[in-house]
């Protein structure tokens, strides 16, 4: 996975207060931007069988998108599951921050959303753990 799609996953599932406000502090640096895209739609999941090893589509999701262009030609993307489309915006605003280098505190939030991110997915496999039935009682 590279750095981008790092940045991008982490950013798709951070909490969606603080990406708006972090949004909001950024949007005066950049100037005027042009929004290439703004809507929402269904997109494909893809999931990969782990016994046999191929993907498959489990079904449809809905997704809100934004992508916008800088005045010097940099692009920022967001896509999240659901219809918020403010919440896919900021986003989008922030992976232009990073496109066009602006902001350190945009490094600080994107280490304590994965670190959140991380506590959460540990709390979930814990949840899912627990329910992990042990054939040998049977």
């Amino acid at each position: 996975m590279t750095e981008h799609a790092h940045l991008l996953g982490i950013l798709a599932r951070a909490r969606p207060e603080g990406l708006k406000a972090l949004a909001e502090r950024l949007l005066p640096n950049l100037g005027v931007i042009e929004v290439l895209q703004s809507r929402t739609g269904l997109v494909m999941l893809p999931m990969r069988d782990t016994v046999k090893g191929t993907d498959f589509h489990l079904g449809e999701v809905l997704v809100a998108e934004a992508h916008i262009r800088a005045p010097s030609g940099e692009e920022g993307y967001g896509m999240i599951v659901g219809r918020d489309l403010d919440r896919a915006m900021a986003m989008a605003v922030v992976d232009l921050t990073v496109a066009v280098d602006l902001s350190p505190t945009v490094a600080e939030f994107v280490e304590r959303e994965a670190a959140h991110l991380a506590a959460m997915d540990r709390e979930t496999l814990r949840a899912v753990e627990a329910t992990r039935v042990k054939m040998e009682t049977f």
